[in-house]
């Protein structure tokens, strides 16, 4: 009988040895941390005359979307987003944003990473981006503007094949140049 506070084991040794696992979780794992406003702005240039006016107005929206790494294990998504409404007498409303996500991965390779960042992050924060410009620009005094959904994933490819294009003919622009 053991006393207390030891232990007692055996040890088959018919069966081999298996190495030793430390523990680690080597497993990828990608999530959402957090998500924030690094910059707000919202003009009304030509408020109150802007109110009166009658002739329809052209939205413009652009975006762009950047990531950076803020260590080994933690990136940050930056997706900035500019909508400006004009009419034939001038701006009704510009409002900018730079939305922020901070992103954690763990085992993850460059080519999981990079489309999660450029793709599939940007999905999983635009409805939020969109209801801060909705917001501001309704609080500008104008109707909510309701931005569409963007396909962040087929955006993202399209890009690839754009840059692949556009390597394939600068290397073979080289080529000739070095035949010639």
């Amino acid at each position: 009988m053991a006393e207390e506070g030891n232990i007692i084991s055996t040890l088959n040794l018919d069966t081999p040895m298996m190495p030793a696992v430390n523990g680690e979780d080597t497993s990828p794992a990608i999530g959402l941390i957090s998500q924030y406003i690094k910059d707000l702005s919202v003009e009304n240039p030509n408020a109150p005359e802007s109110f009166q006016w009658v002739e329809a107005a052209e939205i413009q929206v652009e975006f762009n979307i950047g990531a950076r790494p803020l260590g080994s294990d933690l990136h940050e998504i930056e997706m900035k987003i500019t909508a400006t409404s004009k009419a034939p007498q001038g701006v009704i409303f510009a409002v900018e944003l730079s939305y922020g996500a901070l992103i954690g991965m763990r085992n993850v390779t460059d080519e999981q990473a990079h489309p999660f960042l450029f793709a599939e992050g940007p999905r999983l924060v635009f409805p939020f981006a969109r209801r801060v410009i909705a917001d501001a620009v309704r609080d500008a005094g104008f109707q909510s503007l309701m931005l569409e959904p963007i396909d962040f994933t087929g955006i993202y490819f399209a890009q690839l094949e754009q840059k692949a294009a556009e390597d394939a003919a600068a290397a073979e622009a080289e080529s000739r140049a070095q035949d010639a």
